[in-house]
């Protein structure tokens, strides 16, 4: 009963919103992100504190105009994720372009896998969608959502055009198959973790309880490492799907040394274009939570 409690109001939101014209959808779900940001002050006060934290000369009024522009975001994220089961490979480009496909279509070219390094800044959700709209569906690690009847919504939004999930708790034997059968599979590595399944990395200049899980796989199996961001352009109202060029792995021979290096330049690959749309990051989710041995807490 709580399950359908719970489910009830999303199903009819993602409804309404899926049949509003997309600016007024838009409109919609920006207003509703503001509503949420007046009314969840424990957010407000995460988010506030993690931009104290990576911008430390910045004025409060400037971090909590950016805190804003995140709400805007997840609500313009939401519009456009109820609205996925109306695009198709003909009225895609209304919501979003390629950037830089090029260098997937290198990293893919090798033939030994690509991993799609990520993060949650902008529409995360979007880039897989429109990925797979344009004839190249991928593999998406994702968490299983609690609530039962919301995790098979969004899965099968996901997975509308070719896309699989594979669930954290079982995707390491999937993941290598994955690479060997030359696949894409997209990983976000910008939240929280703790040992052994994370490594302490700098970002931001805090070091950060990271998944290691990438660059372990990355050097097992030389699969390129593209990062790979859904960001939106205020310019041309529509998201940029955007691939970097493919990562350069570091190899020095010491295999541990070696997960910590690349866990690292990963990880700065994601502060850079978290730096260029700071108010498209998730900066409501506690990153810096774990710390090393005998430091105190940050929040």
């Amino acid at each position: 009963m709580r399950e359908r409690l719970e489910y009830a109001p999303v199903w009819l939101l993602t409804r309404l919103l899926a049949v509003l014209p997309r600016r007024l959808a838009h409109f919609t779900g920006i207003l509703l992100g503001r509503i949420v940001f007046h009314l969840h002050p424990r957010l407000r006060r995460v988010g506030m504190r993690n931009l104290e934290l990576a911008y430390p000369q910045m004025l409060a009024e400037e971090r909590r105009r950016i805190l804003k522009g995140v709400y805007n975001s997840l609500g313009r994220l939401l519009a456009e994720f109820s609205k996925l089961p109306h695009y198709t490979q003909s009225n895609v480009s209304e919501i979003a372009v390629y950037q830089g496909f090029e260098n997937f279509e290198t990293a893919h070219e090798r033939g030994k896998g690509v991993l799609l390094l990520t993060g949650h800044l902008g529409g995360w959700e979007l880039g897989s969608f429109v990925h797979s709209l344009h004839r190249h569906p991928m593999n998406i690690i994702v968490r299983r959502l609690d609530n039962k009847l919301l995790d098979a919504m969004v899965e099968k939004y996901r997975t509308i055009y070719g896309n699989r999930t594979m669930h954290k708790d079982d995707f390491a034997r999937g993941l290598l198959g994955a690479m060997k059968r030359g696949e894409t599979v997209g990983i976000l590595m910008d939240t929280n973790m703790t040992p052994p399944q994370g490594v302490f990395v700098d970002f931001f200049g805090h070091q950060a309880c990271t998944a290691s899980g990438l660059a372990r796989v990355a050097l097992h199996t030389d699969a390129a490492v593209v990062p790979a961001f859904t960001v939106w352009d205020n310019d041309i109202g529509k998201y940029k799907v955007t691939f970097a060029p493919a990562v350069k792995l570091i190899r020095t021979g010491d295999a541990e040394s070696d997960i910590v290096a690349n866990t690292a330049l990963f990880t700065k690959a994601i502060e850079e274009f978290v730096r260029h749309y700071p108010d498209q990051w998730l900066w409501v989710h506690r990153r810096w939570k774990t710390r090393p041995a005998g430091e105190p807490p940050l929040y």
